[in-house]
Formats: structure tokens, C-alpha cells, sequence
């Protein structure tokens, strides 16, 4: 089993901007879909972001769409999270997640989650959108 580290996230003002980094060791990332979620103060975790290994499926939650871009480097078995015009409601925890393209597509890890159960999830990191 491998792991993934997230980090980049901090406290910053409305507006602005974040990148986050999902470090993944242990594996490589050439046969993944990797996904952001995001935990809000008393929500349930939720699917922002997925990205599948061809590079051209990619889901957004339409509370970022236009906001946020996923983006991967498998030569360097990284994904990221670049977050523009951030809001207050954006604040939690980001988590990265790693499933096998076979067990699950990225539709389904990111809208239900499915799958995930048998990937590979980083600890989190905190963002936080503050005045």
C-alpha cells in the first residue's frame, strides 16, 4: 500500500488563491484516478475534483466549477488543486484519494465515492478562506 501527502493549503483571504499538491509514494500514478474531497466544519466529506489516468475525463462539483482546475504530472506521481477566487465556503479539509482506473470510474469516486474503499486516501490538509 502506498501513500499520498496533500500540502499547500493555509489561511487565506476571499479571492484569492491556493495550489495543492498530492505527493504519491509506494505506486506510480500511471494507472490511477485521483481525486480531491473536501470536509467542511459538520458536512460530510465530498467529491471536488477527479481526474481519470487518460488526462481528458475530469469531473468538477459545480460549487468550483470555473474556479478550481485539477491537473496531474505522472512524472512526478503528483496531482494538484489549483483553487482561484476562493470563498468562505470553501474552507475544510482537502483530501486527495487514488483508486485504480478498473475498480471505479471518476464520475462515480467523485459523486459517490465509489470504490474508494479500495484506494489510497492522504491524511488532509487545512484550507481555510478568511478574512
Amino acid at each position: 500500500q502506498g501513500q499520498l501527502v496533500e500540502s499547500g493549503g493555509g489561511l487565506v483571504q476571499p479571492g484569492g488563491s491556493l495550489r495543492l499538491s498530492c505527493v504519491v509514494s509506494g505506486f506510480t500514478l500511471d494507472d490511477y484516478t485521483i481525486g480531491w474531497f473536501r470536509q467542511a466544519p459538520g458536512k460530510e466529506r465530498e467529491g471536488i475534483s477527479c481526474i481519470d489516468n487518460t488526462d481528458y475525463n475530469v469531473y468538477y462539483a459545480g460549487s468550483v466549477k470555473g474556479r478550481f482546475t485539477i491537473s496531474r504530472d505522472n512524472a512526478m506521481n503528483t496531482a494538484y488543486l489549483h483553487m482561484d477566487h476562493l470563498k468562505p465556503e470553501d474552507t475544510g479539509i482537502y483530501y486527495c484519494l487514488a483508486v485504480k482506473t478498473i475498480i471505479t470510474t471518476f464520475l462515480n469516486m467523485c459523486t459517490s465515492q465509489l470504490g474508494a474503499e479500495y484506494g489510497v486516501w492522504g491524511l488532509g490538509t487545512q484550507v481555510t478562506v478568511s478574512s
